[in-house]
């Protein structure tokens, strides 16, 4: 294979991976934010995350920076598969990034708040409430949505 063909391939498959990325994660045609969801308030928003948000290169894509971030626990939780279950005596290692509305609005567009998650205040470990994003189920997200008869 000719060294052009291993660059065509290679710009290909980047490209490929870029369009993906901007389509799931920043894309305003892949999300709706729904209209019960309440106007995001403006100023500063702390925002414990424990999944693929503790990764700044995910946090650059998603919000257009990393962020600095603070490690933080979130007691009496476990992490689910893409959720946290209740579970008294256990707790969730997570980090601290403070937003503003706008990058706020982008990490909702990213959790799909209102269609795959909710964002709820919750108390961390060491007393402050920050927004937490926690899977909605089959049973909220029925519930929630309007009828279509």
């Amino acid at each position: 294979m000719r060294l052009s063909h291993v660059v065509l391939a290679a710009s290909a498959a980047l490209l490929a991976i870029v369009g993906w990325l901007w389509l799931t994660m920043l894309s305003p045609l892949t999300y709706d934010r729904p209209d019960h969801l309440p106007e995001i308030d403006e100023g500063e928003h702390a925002v414990f995350v424990y999944g693929t948000l503790r990764f700044a290169p995910v946090r650059w894509v998603v919000m257009g920076r990393a962020g600095e971030t603070e490690a933080a626990v979130l007691e009496g939780f476990r992490r689910e598969g893409l959720d946290l279950a209740e579970a008294p005596d256990e707790r969730v290692q997570g980090e601290i990034v403070v937003v503003d509305a706008d990058e706020l609005e982008r990490l909702d567009r990213y959790e799909r708040l209102g269609i795959r998650y909710q964002r709820v205040p919750m108390r961390l470990a060491d007393g402050r409430v920050a927004w937490v994003y926690r899977r909605l189920n089959e049973i909220t997200q029925a519930s929630e949505s309007p009828a279509t008869d």
